[in-house]
């Protein structure tokens, strides 16, 4: 049996505690206790999370945990050097220690991180980086593996990291059952982007949220002006006045940013071509979505596709 601990402090976000649920349904699953869970903090007894509902952990004491996780606040934790230097020594009995959100600010304060990749909230990720230059910040990954160091970006992404926790101690079979019974339709890769084109947009509008539905979902087509105007009830002419000034991108450079990632999210989760990729997403040639990528992420196709597998090695080894 492993045992899991669970790391809060006064003001943690409680839904840190999500990812509990991974290694609970990993038992039910399997229908033995695979995982013993603990919610811990460095004194023990009822801990507030920052909504203010406590939750009942056990002293840490000497940590004895085959993995321990780092629970997260809502902004940087700020913590006691006492908590700090229980972190620092966690790897010692610790198969892995990993930060959700910004608990990898703890584990940097820490010196885990010195010399290894990390990542947290695209939100902190600058802060992160300016605080702890020894660390190399990749604020783009859901999560990343390095060597018995795992961090994950916003708070949800600690679930995506849990399961593949379960995936590295019991298999591909069981972490897709436990996504299942959790109604995660997908999980996601460690090397998948935070970012969502459409959200980034931010439309103001039913219209101009319309007519980016109807791109999305037709993303093979040409998608001209005048199509997506109609789906939006305007006039081209007002359409492209209204969508620029809502999302401050014309609407050809939208479509190109909605295709790019939809390109993206193939080649994370399909092994199809470039080729057939650039084709599915409505790019007339490779070369063409070579250009888009290049201008989004200033990498071509081939190099994102590797990248995006990095992290899936990485779990693989650890």
């Amino acid at each position: 049996m492993q045992r899991i601990g669970f790391l809060v402090y006064p003001g943690f976000q409680i839904m840190t505690l999500a990812a509990a649920s991974v290694f609970e349904f990993a038992n039910l699953t399997l229908k033995q206790t695979n995982y013993d869970v603990a919610f811990v903090s460095e004194y023990g007894g009822p801990v507030a999370s920052s909504l203010g509902a406590p939750v009942e952990t056990k002293a840490i004491g000497k940590p004895c945990f085959d993995t321990l996780l780092i629970g997260c606040g809502t902004g940087i934790p700020s913590v006691p050097d006492s908590l700090i230097e229980i972190v620092r020594r966690a790897p010692r009995s610790a198969r892995r220690v990993a930060g959700i959100c910004t608990g990898a600010f703890l584990l940097a304060q820490a010196g885990l991180l010195n010399g290894r990749r990390a990542t947290t909230h695209w939100l902190f990720a600058r802060q992160l980086a300016e605080r702890h230059p020894e660390v190399t910040v990749e604020d783009d990954r859901i999560f990343i593996v390095d060597g018995d160091i795992w961090t994950s970006a916003g708070m949800t992404a600690g679930i995506d990291l849990a399961l593949a926790m379960v995936e590295k101690d019991l298999g591909t079979d069981v972490a897709r059952k436990v996504a299942q019974k959790l109604v995660i339709y997908h999980r996601r890769t460690g090397g998948q982007s935070q970012f969502s084109a459409l959200l980034e947009l931010e439309p103001k509008s039913d219209r101009i949220q319309n007519a980016l539905n109807y791109a999305r979902s037709h993303l093979k087509s040409i998608l001209s002006v005048e199509e997506l105007a109609e789906a939006a009830s305007l006039s081209p002419r007002q359409f492209s006045r209204a969508f620029t000034e809502e999302t401050g991108q014309s609407p050809a450079k939208a479509v190109e940013r909605l295709r790019v990632e939809a390109a993206r999210l193939m080649m994370e989760q399909t092994r199809h071509s470039i080729e057939v990729i650039a084709r599915e997403v409505g790019f007339a040639d490779r070369e063409r979505m070579r250009r888009a990528f290049l201008r989004a992420f200033g990498q071509p196709p081939q190099a994102m596709r590797r990248h995006a597998a990095e992290p899936e090695a990485d779990t693989q080894a650890a």
